[in-house]
């Protein structure tokens, strides 16, 4: 769990600590099915393992019983204390309680059995474990790949901001092989996961709430898994229910999925740069998507202007959206002329392509790959995995440059962004 890693020998493939003979008789004829050792499963329940792993090595997966617990979340983040990190662990016990099980699955449990089970019922939760321990991850791909922080936002509402961003995260999955996270900041109104026909679950809820527990086993228990390397972190909260925070939750969360992930795509509404403009200190990549409007026109001057002195390191794309091929308010040559910045991407109207995707729960790059508007969005993805690419060679070339000199590596050159280091 949150412990840090005690070096010693290999770790023992499961350990169980039960307080009834039934469940002792279940859990051990399991281990015999699975070919592990019986001795395996002790009795004492929560505090004999918490006595017995601060001691000895953690196994790979751990049953507890939380029967005799007076406090079961106390006890749990007792256990955590000496739980090292990549421990599955998984709880039984006699309360049946949504919030208490909710709370143990924000603490970092993998699951939670009411007693009495039976063995079907244990196998399956080991096997979700065991799933879930060899799943990929970004190192497992042999080389380290710089991670790519993206956000997306709307000038306006209702411009397509979330629809690119949803796509841009499958892209950058499906199509380019990174492992990413998408994350939808509309905490009352997202559309994330909506797009990918999924549930959107309470795991940004939980953050907000409670930011002390973001780490990486929150991470892999609130995410929702889209496809083999796109996980969705989002929210549906009730319209009644105001967000309630400083925003250290989504600043630890980014932390999270630098180390986690091999790309960060954020859906990012524009209120939320106004309270929390931290948010975008990280990026790499902001992705800004207008219409082709006079209120399009001014919001994106003032975004772009914002954008510069916040984020001065992240590298702007302008994406006009819904585009129309005739009956244009404002022209492309005169959008560009008034915000003074060039148009890069041009995303046609498509409501045809857009209610297929819609139907099929499915991002449109997805649904109908051949469009005009996915090949648009596909352009955008390859705009943004060549910038980061860039970033990183400039910054291959600046330390091969530091190391060759004979003299203190430290220089004012390093402390700029990386285009200011090009061009120094």
């Amino acid at each position: 769990m949150n412990a840090p890693w005690k070096a010693g020998g290999s770790r023992d493939p499961f350990e169980a600590y039960v307080c009834d003979v039934n469940t002792y008789d279940i859990v051990r004829s399991v281990c015999d099915d699975m070919g592990w050792a019986p001795e395996k499963v002790s009795k004492g329940g929560l505090r004999n393992a918490i006595q017995s792993l601060s001691v000895s090595a953690s196994p790979n997966i751990l049953l507890v019983d939380l029967s005799e617990s007076g406090d079961p979340l106390n006890d749990i983040n007792g256990l955590a204390e000496v739980c090292e990190p990549g421990t599955m662990v998984i709880a039984v016990g006699q309360i049946n309680d949504v919030r208490l099980y909710r709370d143990l699955m924000v603490s970092g449990l993998h699951d939670y059995l009411l007693k009495p089970f039976g063995p079907d019922a244990l196998r399956d939760s080991i096997a979700q474990a065991q799933a879930m321990m060899n799943a990929p991850r970004a190192e497992d791909d042999g080389g380290i790949r710089s991670h790519i922080s993206t956000a997306v936002i709307g000038v306006r509402g209702g411009v397509g901001a979330s629809t690119v961003a949803t796509s841009l995260a499958w892209l950058l999955s499906d199509r380019l092989g990174r492992l990413t996270a998408l994350l939808d900041l509309d905490v009352h109104f997202g559309t994330g996961a909506l797009s990918l026909d999924l549930e959107p679950g309470r795991g940004l809820t939980d953050a907000i709430d409670n930011p002390s527990r973001i780490d990486g086993l929150f991470i892999e228990r609130a995410m929702i898994k889209a496809n083999d390397k796109l996980s969705l972190l989002s929210a549906e909260a009730p319209i009644s229910n105001p967000i309630m925070t400083d925003g250290t939750a989504f600043f630890q969360l980014q932390e999270e999925f630098r180390g986690a992930f091999e790309a960060t795509v954020i859906d990012l509404p524009r209120n939320m740069l106004i309270n929390y403009p931290h948010l975008v200190h990280d990026l790499q990549v902001h992705v800004i998507v207008t219409e082709l409007s006079l209120a399009a026109a001014r919001d994106t001057i003032r975004l772009l202007a914002w954008l510069k002195a916040n984020a001065p390191q992240s590298r702007p794309i302008l994406v006009a959206n819904k585009v129309q091929s005739s009956a244009l308010e404002i022209s492309r040559k005169d959008f560009e002329s008034s915000i003074e910045h060039k148009i890069d991407f041009m995303v046609p109207a498509d409501p045809k392509s857009a209610a297929q995707a819609s139907k099929l729960g499915k991002p449109i790059v997805e649904a109908v790959r051949s469009s005009k508007a996915s090949a648009a969005i596909k352009g955008i993805a390859d705009m943004i995995v060549g910038q980061a690419e860039e970033d990183e060679q400039t910054d291959g070339v600046e330390a091969g440059k530091s190391k060759k000199s004979g003299k203190s590596s430290f220089s004012f050159s390093s402390l700029l962004p990386s285009k200011a280091k090009a061009k120094a």
